[in-house]
């Protein structure tokens, strides 16, 4: 039997947003492969984005991009959800040509961290390609309670999605 939340569409597969990300969320990815030295509290990485003169790193959103488009980190980058080979894809563009040194922090916040499908991966290939500054975005549980709901830095998305 299928879940209360699940909507058809023509081809009759449609799932509601909550049951996808549900569903997409649903399996630990594994052991963390950074250390703790390289997790970002929200707390220490809101000042730096409200300081007009802090040196901003670069924020790499490896979300989903309906959650990019409804709300995301000021002057973040849309990466791609890297569970997916196109996701991969458009964090390897986002980051071509960019220093090997460059202070670099990947966030999702579709789910709680120790199931998300993208943190992962995302920091595994930058370590991959050679990024020596990359740090997680730490969001235990997703980014309306650990962001928005607190306040931090943030704009809305636009309908044509990323940067």
């Amino acid at each position: 039997m299928l879940p209360a939340r699940v909507k058809y569409g023509r081809a009759g597969t449609k799932l509601a947003l909550p049951v996808l990300l549900g569903v997409l969320c649903f399996a630990q990815q594994g052991a963390d492969p950074w250390s703790k030295s390289a997790l970002l509290d929200p707390a220490a990485l809101a000042p730096v984005l409200r300081s007009a003169s802090a040196r901003r790193p670069v924020i790499l959103c490896v979300a989903f991009p309906v959650l990019y488009r409804a709300r995301h980190i000021p002057h973040a980058i849309l990466a791609g959800p890297t569970s997916r080979p196109e996701g991969m894809d458009a964090l390897k563009k986002a980051v071509a040509g960019m220093a090997k040194d460059s202070d670099i922090v990947i966030y999702c916040g579709c789910c709680p961290m120790d199931k998300c499908p993208n943190v992962r991966p995302a920091f595994q290939a930058l370590k991959e390609m050679g990024f020596t500054r990359v740090r997680v975005l730490n969001i235990p549980t997703n980014m309306f309670a650990d962001w928005y709901s607190k306040d931090y830095p943030s704009e809305p998305g636009s309908a044509a999605g990323g940067r």
